[in-house]
Parts: structure tokens; sequence; C-alpha cells
């Protein structure tokens, strides 16, 4: 505008400051401040010695005007000297936004540079406006309808500014309703519920799918073509879509419509172009056949498999395209799959990058694509898979960029974020059924960088005193056979444990382990070792403690032999979301050992993602154990034991499984009333009798059979049960409650769901779980008493021989766990689901070291 004004300036008053045409002797600058004058001669066209007129000065003019440095300029005459009058534009010192959330403040300022707008650039009054207006249409994108953007510009000495953007986001307008119009064969419930945007519901608070967004709306409209597309309607389209917003601005109505046309049928499928594997490789890999109702999503796999298969070939940058054939009239689709393979690529070098704490040949050492060798899709894959499933990483992103100047060469680039893969630490903590833990330990997943676990540690709790030392090298040799060794010192005193049955172990011993992988998901271990056990029983000790220790001893020398094949082919070595684990171990104690017995158990988990990071996962143990040679059961230390983290929450920690037989004393049974009062005797006024020899405890049998102590303070004379021989009855009265023994039987499984962790952006450390345990452990002999005195005890009251389906335990609840630089913690809530008498459970648990 002020160039304009300028002109019409010259025009009025040419006589006085230019005349129609004259020869510039020299040209003057003024007012310039910032802006050089090479600057401005660079941009003015005009020289001295030029002869000149209004319209060569006003092109000048214009020319000068964009380079976008001045607010005005003005041209006079003083004779042959041309004098040019600048004006510039302020210079931004500084700028400040206040009031946004929704976009981080640097998100903002980018966009702003991008736009021209940045301190120590020039301001101009028109890039301002259409910044504003260009923040205004990204909230409305989001939503976010009654958002306004105010700039304040404050002038400052020496031609300055300072940028004030005031931003007021409001609120993201909540969608009211979701209209589709047109669909006749699926509901609008079966149509609305894939879609991510939907109408205000109960879970809206959580999920914020009612916050419209241009995006998510683009994105919903897509998956309502593909939801059409994948069920044979070829000729679906959305005619039109329409989104308006309530007076208020916080309603959002949406209105889509469609036309859904007819079901479309494969009719032919064939391959086309340079088919540089055999034919068959491909065609096994159709999703689809003659007959079959078309499916995009089907079409677009099969292109994807036929891909991957000719990119396992070495063809890196193959293409596959489905281009569908129609006939209308038919309503039948033939299927080309058009092959344009390119050229065989080769691996030129494979680089790692971010692995700043371990080596490069840890992770090289992982890879089964060759430098040198042709590309194989499949093997640079698998090589991510195995780096993530070394749990070293939290994540592992791999790239296959050209070599510049060829084209049928790559290079293969493995970026990796590292994450913490041991500690050392001295903790003071509690975990549930163990106590108080006192300990310090030192372990690394990654000794030093080498990909070598190594761990020492000691630990004391209320129950377990321990110290141990492993160290296992993966790579024992290049092959990929490993070896590991392992020696320890524990001490386990159950006493104050109410939950298992008192006894003291201190045992003593190491063993070596080899292992062979057999394919790339397959692992086969085997070990040797020895380990010495001596026992000391407690206060109070189950009859079959004691049983174990009058036949075999109470020390134990054993030799074993442990065999372990696993399989995996989970994503990731820590929080694993896709895959499946198996393994299978057994371990016996061969002959020459002091006891001979031998334990196999299974193991396997299954993890199905869903969507997002929704995932479904499946776990399940079983075991089986038993004694050989001059062994008949398993001794009862080795057995399995269920209840608490890592097997049936909500239960206490091995609470669960047969029960010894607790110390009891034969006392005498009184005869009970209905009120389960015992009876006394009664003068013949019907008093009671009172004696001084009476016992001051009674015992008479309860509901379920057993023996019940009642006092007896009075002194009164009990009438005592007799048998047909007019004997006095006895029965056992147990000194104190059974606890558990385990048992030789195993069975455990549980359900999870696997959600995303609310509130928390970086979920790679934490997850957390809804679950579903069951299980129990269970015995296939009990201990019988062989007191043929006391004919009530000659089963065992607290032991079920087999398993019982009524005996498995269930619990619900939450689970979280999260890494920290201390190692693992885990946090449970749990519900117990069908206790029994005499369960012990336990609603919140935590502990250190137990991931799930």
């Amino acid at each position: 505008m002020r160039f304009w004004l300028a002109l019409l300036f010259l025009g009025m008053f040419p006589a006085s400051v230019l005349a129609s045409s004259f020869v510039v002797e020299d040209i003057r600058l003024e007012g310039l401040q910032r802006v050089s004058a090479g600057t401005v001669f660079e941009a003015f066209p005009v020289t001295a010695g030029d002869e000149v007129d209004d319209e060569r000065l006003a092109e000048a003019t214009r020319r000068l005007f964009r380079e976008g440095l001045f607010d005005d300029i003005s041209l006079y005459r003083d004779g042959g000297v041309l004098i040019i009058q600048l004006v510039e534009l302020p210079t931004i010192t500084s700028i400040e936004i206040d009031g946004n959330k929704a976009i981080q403040t640097e998100a903002l300022l980018d966009g702003l540079k991008q736009s021209g707008l940045a301190e120590g650039l020039v301001l101009k009054r028109a890039t301002l406006e259409r910044i504003s207006l260009e923040l205004e249409r990204q909230y409305v994108a989001q939503g976010r309808y009654d958002a306004s953007i105010e700039t304040e510009v404050t002038p400052l000495p020496r031609n300055r500014v300072s940028l004030k953007i005031d931003v007021d986001e409001g609120n993201i307008a909540s969608i009211a309703h979701i209209n589709i119009v047109g669909n006749e064969v699926f509901t609008d419930e079966e149509l609305l519920g894939p879609l991510s945007l939907q109408a205000t519901n109960f879970w809206s608070w959580y999920s914020s799918d009612n916050k419209y967004s241009r995006e998510k709306l683009a994105g919903d409209l897509e998956t309502l073509r593909s939801y059409y597309l994948d069920r044979g309607y070829i000729r679906f389209n959305i005619e039109s879509t329409q989104v308006s917003v309530s007076p208020d601005k916080k309603g959002v109505y949406i209105t889509v419509n469609v036309t859904e046309g007819e079901v479309y049928s494969i009719r032919d499928m064939k391959l086309a172009g340079d088919l540089v594997v055999d034919e068959d490789d491909l065609t096994r890999l159709y999703l689809l056949k003659e007959g079959d109702t078309f499916s995009r999503r089907r079409v677009t796999l099969s292109s994807d498999l036929m891909t991957k298969r000719l990119g396992n070939e070495g063809y890196t940058f193959a293409k596959v395209n489905g281009i569908p054939k129609i006939d209308d009239e038919a309503r039948l689709v033939d299927m080309t799959f058009y092959v344009e393979p390119g050229k065989r690529t080769y691996v030129r070098s494979i680089q790692f990058s971010g692995n700043d704490g371990t080596k490069d040949e840890v992770l090289r050492r992982e890879m089964i694509q060759m430098e040198g060798g042709w590309a194989s899709t499949d093997k640079i894959e698998s090589g991510k898979n195995r780096l993530n499933q070394l749990g070293f990483f939290k994540s592992v992103n791999v790239e296959t960029p050209p070599v510049p100047g060829t084209d049928d060469m790559i290079d293969v680039k493995y970026n990796v974020e590292e994450q913490l893969s041991g500690s050392l630490n001295f903790n003071v903590g509690y975990a549930a059924g163990s106590g108080m833990i006192l300990g310090a330990s030192v372990s690394q997943n990654n000794f030093m960088g080498s990909g070598n676990r190594m761990s020492l540690g000691v630990q004391k709790t209320d129950t377990l005193q321990s110290y141990n030392f492993s160290y296992l090298n993966p790579y024992y040799t290049i092959d990929g056979v490993s070896r590991g060794f392992n020696l320890f010192y524990r001490e386990t005193d159950y006493e104050s444990l109410s939950t298992v049955s008192d006894y003291q172990t201190n045992t003593y011993g190491g063993n070596v382990t080899f292992g062979y992988p057999i394919s790339r998901q397959q692992r086969l271990s085997f070990s040797i070792g020895y380990s010495n056990t001596e026992m000391f029983t407690g206060v109070t000790v189950p009859a079959e403690i004691i049983d174990f220790i009058e036949n075999e001893g109470d020390v134990f020398d054993e030799y074993s032999l442990g065999l372990n094949w696993r399989y995996s082919d989970l994503n990731r070595g820590l929080f694993p979301t896709a895959g499946m684990e198996q393994k299978v171990s057994g371990d016996i104690a061969i002959p020459g050992s002091d006891l001979t017995y031998y334990k196999l158990s299974y193991t396997a988990n299954y993890y199905f993602p869903i969507r997002n990071e929704w995932t479904f996962r499946i776990r399940t143990d079983l075991g089986y154990g038993d004694g050989y040679g001059d062994l008949d059961r398993l001794p009862f230390f080795k057995n399995f034991r269920s209840g608490g983290m890592g097997s049936v929450r909500g239960y206490q920690s091995n609470s669960l499984g047969p029960k010894g037989l607790p110390e009891y004393v034969v006392v005498d049974v009184a005869e009970s009333d209905s009120n389960g009062d015992f009876v006394y005797e009664t003068d013949i006024f019907g008093r009671p009798v009172v004696d001084d020899a009476a016992p001051s405890i009674v015992y008479i049998e309860d509901a379920d059979g057993g023996t019940q102590a009642i006092s007896n303070t009075a002194e009164y004379s009990p009438v005592y049960k007799t048998d047909s021989s007019g004997s006095v009855v006895t029965g056992p009265y147990f000194l104190e409650s059974e606890r558990s023994l385990g048992g030789n039987m195993l069975m455990e499984g549980s359900l999870e769901l696997i959600f995303p962790t609310p509130f928390i952006e970086d979920r790679s450390s934490v997850r957390s779980v809804v679950f579903l345990d069951a299980g129990n452990t269970f015995t296939n002999e009990c201990y019988v008493p062989s007191d043929i005195d006391i004919p009530t005890l000659t089963t065992h009251p607290f032991c079920d021989e087999g398993i019982d389906p009524d005996e498995i335990r269930l619990s619900t609840g939450l689970g979280l766990t999260w890494i920290t630089a201390i190692g693992p913690l885990t946090f449970t809530y749990s519900f117990p689901l069908n206790e029994k008498d005499g369960d012990k459970t336990e609603g919140f648990e935590f502990t250190l070291g137990q991931v799930f």
C-alpha cells in the first residue's frame, strides 16, 4: 500500500521531485539501520549514469520491495542525484506464545519459522495475519471450533518489536451423532463399531473417542470403505460427508452418504510380468480362489506375501500389484497380479548405531543375513527379531537404503535404543510371602557390553538367606553353543511363614550348563550339577517330614542331570506382545545320589496382538515328579508349590495344595448336645456334678468330624462317648493349623489382557494387565498315619489323592510391572473367586524381580 502511495505522490509532484527523464549522476540512501547499502544497490536495478524515467523508477522500486526488507520506500531528486529514502521492516527480537497445551510451543515455533516468523527475522504484517489464520485452522482440524488466536506487537527501540501470541485453545467439540445414510446391507451398529470416532458414550471419558478430529474422520472413512471392499462391494462409494457444528460449538454432527452397490466374486486369478521364481511358489500364496467373494484386504495381503517371497530371494525392491478387471454385468472380478522383481539386490554392509554400551560383535553374531550375499527380507527381519529377543534394547529399527550410484546394492542399518540390562543395588523392601527383604546384588544381562550374563547377589528375607554367583556366555563357540555355571549357598527357614510347613534346609552346590541351537527358534540345553542339603526340623513339624527324616536321614548329596528344550518366536525379550514360547525341562537325581527322583515340567506362553497396544496372553504351567529306586515318592522339599505372584495370584505364596499332617495329641471325646456344648453329668436333682479332677479343656466332635476344644472352667464332669464295647472313644486334637507341603503334580494357567497403561506416554518399561488365574498342586500319594491305636487317622484329613477339578482355585485382578534401576517391581491386586475353608488369601501383593 505504501508503495502505491509513493507512486501516486511521484505522479502528483513531477516538477518538484522528478523530471520526466534524467540521467542519474549519483544515488544516495537514507534511513538504513540494519540492511547494508550493498544489499540495496544489488536489488535496485539503477546505477549512476543510467537514464531513467517514471516507468523505470516504478519498476525498480517494485523490485526493491520484493526483497521483503522495507516497510516504506520514497524516491526524491536533487539535481542529478537520486535520493532513496527507506523505512526498514522491524526485526523480531522475541516471540512469546501463551495458552497453548494441545500443540507444543516448540512445534508452533517451528511452524512459524517455516512461514517466515522467527526471532532475528523481519516482521511482515501480511505474514502475521496469515499465520494467525493458519493456527486457527490447525485447532479447527482438532475439533476446537471455539479456538482463537490474538497477536500483540510491541515496538522496541532501534526498529525492533516483540511478538506475543495469545492462544485460546477452547474445547474439543464432542460428537453428538454419527449418521450413515444409504446403507441397507449392514446396520449402523455394524458399520460404526470399527470406527475410531464414536458418539459420546459411557467410555468416552477414558478413550476420548468422542473428540472430533479431521484426520481421524479421514481415517474412519477409509475404514468404512475397507469394510465394504473386504466383503465384495467393489463398487462401494462414499458420495459425500457433512460435518456440522451446533450453535454453541460444543457438539458435532457427522453424516456420511454412501452407495453400497452389489457383491462381486472372483472369476479368475493369474500372474503376469517377470516371474523370476517358480510360479507355484507365488500362486500358493493366493489368499483368494475362484468363487470367493472379492476382498481388497486379501488381495493386498496376497501381494504383500508375494513381495516378501521375492524379497527372500534377493529382489528387495520387487513390486507385485493386484489389478482387478471388473465385469459389472456378471458381477465378477478377474485378478491379475503383475510382478516387477527388479534387479536382485546384494548387501554391501551391515551397520549398527545406538549401541553405545554394547559391542558391535554382540549384535553382529545375531545376524542371519550375511554381507556380500543377496538381500533376504526374511533374514533381515529375523535379525531385528533376534536383537529384540536379547532384552538389551527398548527398540530395534532396521532400514535398507540403496547404495548411491548403484541399483543392485543396499546397506542394512540397524538402529537400537539401549535400556537397563542390569543393576547394582542395596535394597530394603517387602515382598508378599517372604516378608522383609535385605539384600545387595550386582547383575548384568549384558556384562560390559559383551552379551554375557553375570550375577552376584546376597539376599536376606524372613524365610530365605542366599548367596549366588552365575555366569553365562551365550556364544561360547562361534556356532552359538552356550556355556554357563552357577554356584550357590541357600538357607531356608519356614518357621515364621504361616502358610508353609515348618522346616529348615541349608543347601550349597553348583552346576554347569551347555546349550545347543537346533534352529532359529529352538534350543536344547544340558546341565550337570551337585548339591548338598542339610535339613532341620522346626518346633511344630508335620508327620510327613518326621517320617521322611526317620527313613532317609537329614543330610543328602545329590548328583543331577538336566535337559531343557525351548522354542521361542517372541517378538521381544522383555514385555513381548506377539509370538509363542514353550519350554520342556527334565531333571533327575542320578543313581549314587542319596535321594533318587525326577521332575518334569512344561511351560507355555502365547501372545495374541489384538489392536494397537492391546494383547491377549495365555500361560500354561504343568509339572510332575516322583521318586524311583529306593525312593517311592518325590521328596517333600522338592514338591511343586502354588499360590502367589507368578502362580495363582490372590492366594498367599506357596499356600495352596495338599497340607501336611500337623502334630496332634490323643484325647477322650465327650458327648455334645444340639447347641454344640459338651454334655456333663448331673445329680438326682439335675444339677451339674462338679469335680476338682475334671479337665479344664473338654473335646467334642465338630460338624466336620474333627475334634474341637471347649473350655470347662466350672469343672463339670463330662459324659464321654463310648463305643459298642463300652470303651471311651478317642480322637486326635491338632496342636496347630495345617500348612502346605505342595505336591508332586502341578496344574496352572492364566488368561491376561495386556492393555496400555493410562496416563503414561513411554510404556516401553511399564506393563499393565487384567488377569484370570487358575491352578493348584496335587499329589498321587498322601501320607497314611501308621498309629493303629487311632482309627480316625487311618486316612489323611488334609490331603486327597489325584487331580480333583473341584480343588482348582480361581482368582482375578489387576497387575502392573515397572522396570526400574533396581530391577522390575510388580504390583497386583487380586480377588479370589472360589476360596475354601483354610485357604489363605492376599489382596494386594508386590515383589521385586518378578516380571509377567
